[in-house]
């Protein structure tokens, strides 16, 4: 039953496991054929084999002049057609009767002349601007798109009524495309956009601006003009054209873009607007023509704001500059931005000047600017981003009286300091400021404003913060990204720091005591820097991985090794290295425990199987090899009978013939034994004196048993005599039981000196070791030695 169960179970989670496959395959198709992109293809028609799932479908940038109902019949789940910048010259909306989803159409840029009017009322956005349409197309069907909220039209004649079909509708944003438009001088077009938030109008660009039309509009909050061509005949024609436009409370924001104009048409458009309910006010590609003349303005009271005017282009080359400034520096707005524009200069305003925030960036200001200028004790945020300033003191000094300054941006000029004396003068007031990208160096640090809280000096060549600098006890933010800084900053010196940004400098041993000293920091960024890999920076890593996920920006992406050679590319989290490696006192000591239980180690091992034994075994045979080889043979070739003669005791009797006699036989050696080589009749020693002297070795089987033996003792006297002398190669001595030198007596004084000088084999008990034995025995003997037959009289 339980192997049923889980047979039952496993079948389960395969199961699970394939649809998981199969929904996830799925689901990646469904995304592949979601959207399809073929702009820019050269179609001339709309493709066959589209995926029938696709939602959204783009075609813009081709060829195509028709679309017919099989074009998109199957294309049921559609929500978004691009078929922008195409050929289309008639359109059916009654091909997108299959077409339920659609929300956004764009036909922009087409040839349409003529269309119907089935509409689908799930549009969105519907976009018909830039096509060839006379009057406006509007027909009493689109009053059902009632989600409709954005609609581009195109007209070369507008006509008041054209838009009544859509009055109810309440609309977010209206294109109209009037680059066509065309009116006799008799005619005066007419027409009432009802209820728009945004109305954006474009007009011809190479043409000077001719409209003459009233539109009336509803709760407009934007108007935009595009393709403005102006001259000081026509200026009043655009001004009288915006003047319904410009009459309802609701418009906040005005916006010209392309804008060919003189200087004195701009000034009159200044003139009309500022006592407009407009508040913002941006002008972008802006091209002054003719000349540029001293103009009079008053300005009167304004609900203006902010003026924008971006991207200037001034094609007049001799002009008065005070003329030009003092139009923008008598402005009683409280937001001014003039960017990249060939201004070189600003005018101190007036004392009653109302700025709160000047943006001129991309401009040509020099250190000139505002100097000695008291008047802006309102201003709150000056930007002079990408300009030439040059001297960091003089930005300082020009500061002096901006009692109200909290924000400086001076980024992306050519700032240096190179005063010793650290005798900046700033506001105290400033608490942002911007220094990055420019040239300067550590000196910076001592000319600083002393309530700054963020710093960004990103991008200059410091390569230390010096500890001697001025105080800044407020500091809270500081970015020294991308200089040449080999180190941490001290928090000694930012008490308060939150956040570092230290990315691209040349950091590469940092230590890890400025993330345990700096405890108010909460968001720190140092990667990309070429850090080292080695023991130094084990602490730092540790460091980092404990509190990366909280503060550590950019990790672990950011953080790789950057040498040894070895570690290059790793990230910080993935290098390790032993603490042994790095701690040389440890290191040591690991070695020398390791040293000492090893040698303990080896010295059990070597007491446990008895090596300093067989170490001496190993050595007796190499030396008796060695002495075997040296011995001519000549020398050997005498009167020798026996390869050996034995001598022993009787009680030993039985090991020399069960043990030694037949392992020395075995290997043919003659061995000489008193009880079957001695001469009847002769006495005892004279026996023996005669066995050794026919005798190769002499072997001598020692025992306690031997040293007891009186008649041997006596008897071996005398061949003590004549053998037992130094250097004699012919005696081997067989140690069978060990013999305590007390035991042995004193008159055989030669037998203990040669049991103290001569080596002795001892006979080891365990079997294991009978066969080194056995090979020191055999190795005393030399194999080619000829005996001479024995001869029992002699």
């Amino acid at each position: 039953m339980i192997k049923d169960k889980d047979s039952i179970t496993g079948s389960f989670h395969f199961v699970y496991i394939v649809t998981l496959i199969v929904g996830t395959i799925i689901q990646f198709s469904d995304e592949s054929e979601f959207t399809v992109d073929m702009s820019n293809m050269n179609l001339t028609h709309v493709p066959e084999d589209l995926p029938p799932k696709t939602k959204i479908l783009d075609m813009s940038q081709n060829n195509i002049s028709e679309l017919h109902l099989s074009d998109m019949s199957y294309l049921s789940g559609l929500k978004i057609l691009r078929i922008s910048h195409n050929r289309i010259w008639w359109l059916d909306f009654s091909i997108f009767k299959f077409n339920q989803d659609l929300e956004y159409l764009d036909l922009s840029y087409n040839q349409l002349r003529n269309m119907s009017c089935h509409l689908i009322r799930s549009l969105k956005h519907l976009d018909l601007s830039f096509n060839d349409f006379h009057v406006l197309p509007i027909c009493k069907e689109f009053g059902n798109l009632t989600q409709l909220q954005f609609l581009g039209l195109s007209a070369t004649k507008l006509r008041q009524l054209d838009l009544l079909p859509i009055a109810h509708l309440h609309l977010s944003y209206i294109l109209l495309d009037l680059q066509g438009y065309y009116a006799k001088e008799s005619e005066k077009g007419s027409l009432q956009i009802l209820d728009t938030k945004t109305l954006h109008l474009v007009f011809h660009p190479n043409q000077l601006f001719s409209v003459q039309a009233n539109m009336l509009v509803n709760n407009l909050g934007c108007l935009q003009l595009t393709n403005i061509k102006l001259n000081n005949d026509n200026c009043q024609v655009l001004i009288q054209f915006l003047s319904e436009l410009t009459r309802g409370p609701t418009l906040l924001n005005f916006t010209l873009q392309h804008v060919k104009t003189t200087w004195k048409c701009l000034v009159r458009i200044f003139k009309f607007l500022w006592p407009k309910p407009v508040q913002y006010l941006n002008i972008y590609n802006l091209t002054i023509v003719e000349s540029i003349n001293k103009e009079y303005i008053h300005y009167p009271k304004t609900a203006l704001k902010a003026l924008t005017i971006e991207h200037v282009k001034n094609e007049v080359f001799l002009f008065s500059q005070t003329a030009l400034y003092t139009i923008f520096s008598e402005m009683n707005i409280m937001m001014l931005t003039i960017s990249d524009t060939p201004f070189i200069h600003m005018l101190c305003p007036p004392p009653s000047n109302t700025f709160k925030f000047l943006n001129f960036t991309q401009n040509v200001f020099t250190d000139s600017v505002f100097q000695s200028c008291s008047h802006l004790v309102r201003l709150e945020t000056l930007i002079l981003r990408k300009n030439k300033l040059k001297d960091l003191y003089k930005v300082g000094l020009m500061t002096k009286h901006m009692t109200s300054l909290e924000i400086l941006d001076v980024s992306v000029n050519s700032l240096e300091y190179d005063r010793y004396d650290g005798n900046c003068t700033w506001v105290g007031s400033i608490v942002v400021l911007n220094l990055s990208s420019n040239i300067l160096t550590d000196s910076v640090f001592r000319c600083l404003p002393p309530k700054v809280k963020v710093l960004d000096l990103h991008d200059n060549r410091i390569r230390s913060i010096p500890k001697p600098i001025m105080k800044l006890e407020d500091l809270q933010e500081l970015n020294v990204a991308s200089n040449s800084l080999a180190h941490f900053p001290d928090c000694g010196t930012f008490n308060r720091l939150s956040v570092l940004i230290i990315d691209s400098n040349s950091i590469s041993n940092p230590s890890a005591d400025f993330l345990q000293s700096c405890h108010n920091i909460r968001s720190m960024s140092a990667g990309n820097n070429p850090f080292q890999c080695t023991c130094e920076l084990r602490e730092f890593v540790q460091s980092l991985g404990q509190v990366a996920s909280k503060v550590v920006e950019g990790w672990p992406d950011s953080y790789k090794c950057d040498s040894p050679e070895n570690y290059k590319g790793t990230l910080l989290k993935d290098f390790h290295v032993s603490p042994l490696s790095c701690n040389t006192t440890l290191l040591l000591v690991t070695i020398g425990v390791a040293v000492l239980v090893f040698t303990v180690t080896v010295t059990a091992l070597c007491i446990y199987f008895d090596l300093p034994w067989y170490l001496r075994m190993v050595f007796q045979w190499t030396q008796t090899r060695r002495r075997a080889r040296n011995t001519p043979l000549e020398e050997l070739q005498r009167t020798i009978q026996f390869h050996a003669f034995i001598s022993y005791s009787e009680h030993d009797s039985a090991w020399v013939k069960n043990e030694l006699v037949p392992c020395l036989e075995k290997e043919e050696l003659r061995i000489c034994l008193h009880e079957r080589n001695f001469i009847p009749g002769k006495s005892i020693v004279e026996n023996i004196i005669n066995c050794i002297e026919k005798s190769y070795k002499s072997i001598f089987v020692l025992s306690p048993n031997f040293v007891q033996s009186e008649w041997c003792h006596y008897e071996l006297y005398f061949a003590h005599h004549n053998l037992f002398h130094e250097g004699s190669n012919n005696l081997i001595l067989i140690l069978l039981e060990p013999i305590p030198q007390n035991c042995i007596p004193s008159k055989y004084h030669k037998l203990r000196a040669l049991m103290t000088q001569r080596t002795y084999l001892e006979w080891p008990k365990e079997k294991s070791k009978h066969g080194l034995f056995w090979a020191n025995i055999r190795a005393a003997f030399n194999m080619k030695l000829t005996l001479i037959a024995e001869n029992n009289n002699a």
